[in-house]
Parts: C-alpha cells; sequence; structure tokens
C-alpha cells in the first residue's frame, strides 16, 4: 500500500508543487505513533518557510482528497523542509554541495574505512569524487548508505 501511495503521489501531486515553484525532495508515506503520515518535503533556493509549507499544504490537500491515494484509510498530511542536514539524494543536491565538506558512510569498507569527511569535488550517474587529505577518493554510489553536508557554526 505505501508503494502504491508514494507511487501515485508522485505521479499526480509531485508536479503540481514543482509548478508552484518548488522542488520535491521525497515523499514518504509512514506509519508513525500517531497514525499514517505522508508527507511531502519541498526545496527552494531561497530556503523553505513556513509559509510554503502551508501554501503547498493547502494548494495539494483538496487533489489529495479527490485522488483518495489511500483508499479511505486515514492519514496526517505534512508539508515539510528537509532541513540544512538532510542526506543528499538527488543530483541537484549533489550540485549544491560540490566544494562544501560532507560526511559519507559506506555500506562496506573501501580502502579499509567505512567513512569518509571529504570536501565534495564531483558527481555523476554512478560516482562520487570527494578530496580528503589533497588525495582524490572515487566512492560509487551504489556503495554508499548515508552522505550529508558537515555544517559547522
Amino acid at each position: 500500500m505505501a508503494g502504491k501511495v508514494k507511487s501515485i503521489c508522485e505521479e499526480k501531486i509531485v508536479p503540481i508543487i514543482e509548478n508552484l515553484g518548488y522542488e520535491v525532495v521525497e515523499v514518504e508515506y509512514v506509519k508513525k505513533s500517531d497514525g499514517m503520515n505522508l508527507t511531502f518535503y519541498i526545496d527552494c533556493d531561497e530556503g523553505v518557510k513556513i509559509d510554503d509549507c502551508e501554501k503547498v499544504s493547502k494548494e495539494i490537500d483538496p487533489i489529495l482528497e479527490q485522488l483518495n491515494p489511500t483508499d479511505d484509510t486515514p492519514y496526517i498530511l505534512s508539508v515539510s523542509s528537509p532541513g540544512i542536514d538532510r542526506p543528499l539524494k538527488t543530483d541537484r543536491d549533489y550540485k549544491r554541495n560540490i566544494g562544501s565538506e560532507v560526511s559519507v558512510s559506506l555500506f562496506a569498507k573501501q580502502n579499509g574505512k567505512k567513512k569518509y569527511d571529504g570536501i565534495l569535488n564531483s558527481f555523476d550517474k554512478d560516482h562520487i569524487t570527494i578530496i580528503v587529505d589533497n588525495e582524490k577518493i572515487e566512492i560509487e554510489k551504489s556503495k554508499i548508505a548515508h552522505i550529508v553536508p558537515i555544517i559547522k557554526f
């Protein structure tokens, strides 16, 4: 059911949100302590404010009611910012973080390590390159468990 709901939302709702000028980073339909939650994580160049979330929610709520992707299963609709420390998932995320420090966790060791902190140098469809101690390290995206920007205050 979760896959079906997510698929319907990605096909029918994501284009509506994108037409409002937002990037949809992720659509999530999961069970939480308060029941089923349908969450749209949005982003934009200026950053996401509460007014943006409210605008998107008001726009998509009636459309979701009409589509009924959950087949009448009650859910809580949320529209949220993914946060500044969100994992890198899309090409836009990678592009935005070129030249920035990232932390990369791997599923299995590469050169004896499962975690690398370095500067994101480049990426393509299948690989990323980071610079660690002036050395370029190429990592296959399929081997990355988690990659996040390192935020310093």
